[in-house]
């Protein structure tokens, strides 16, 4: 029987490196739009990156952990995270949706620029944008739509994996 729940505790471990993996290629891809596209981030955007790191930095934590607590604690701060970026980004998407309605830039971005990581990494997590800049879709959809869609589904196949893996006979 322990055979069993290890071999399905090592299934969500894999998950959470996969989901860490994804939402570090997410934040690359967002620097390449950045950086060599030029589209400068507004302050939904770092809040967007800052819920991917958060989701990334928990995932890869759990995945290390040795037990079931550990991973489950990990992965209920994984889903927290989720709906902290599905805040930011259907607040995004909203605002790219009714261009005549700001972001907050004036309100927002002090809180943003003054977390820490933007004083460390102030290429990566300082505001430089306005939220209602449209920026061509990609597939159809916004980057605030495409984000929206990865947070909710981290929001619920996290919890569905769990419950999958945990209350099998």
């Amino acid at each position: 029987m322990n055979e069993v729940i290890n071999l399905r505790l090592n299934r969500e471990r894999r998950f959470l490196v996969l989901l860490g993996v994804i939402c570090l290629a997410l934040i690359g891809g967002a620097l390449y739009m950045q950086i060599v596209l030029g589209e400068a981030p507004c302050p939904l955007c770092i809040l967007q990156r800052y819920a991917l790191l958060f989701i990334a930095l928990f995932a890869f934590i759990g995945a290390a952990m040795r037990g079931r607590t550990g991973v489950t604690v990990c992965e209920g701060l994984v889903v927290l995270s989720a709906v902290g970026g599905i805040a930011a980004a259907g607040r995004h998407a909203w605002v790219l949706a009714n261009p005549s309605v700001s972001c907050g830039l004036d309100t927002l971005q002090p809180i943003v620029d003054g977390l820490p990581l933007a004083d460390l990494m102030p290429s990566v997590f300082q505001v430089q944008g306005f939220c209602s800049t449209p920026y061509p879709p990609v597939l159809g959809l916004s980057l605030a739509q495409w984000a929206l869609v990865a947070f909710v589904m981290t929001a619920i196949l996290v919890p569905m994996g769990i419950y999958r893996n945990r209350n099998r006979p």
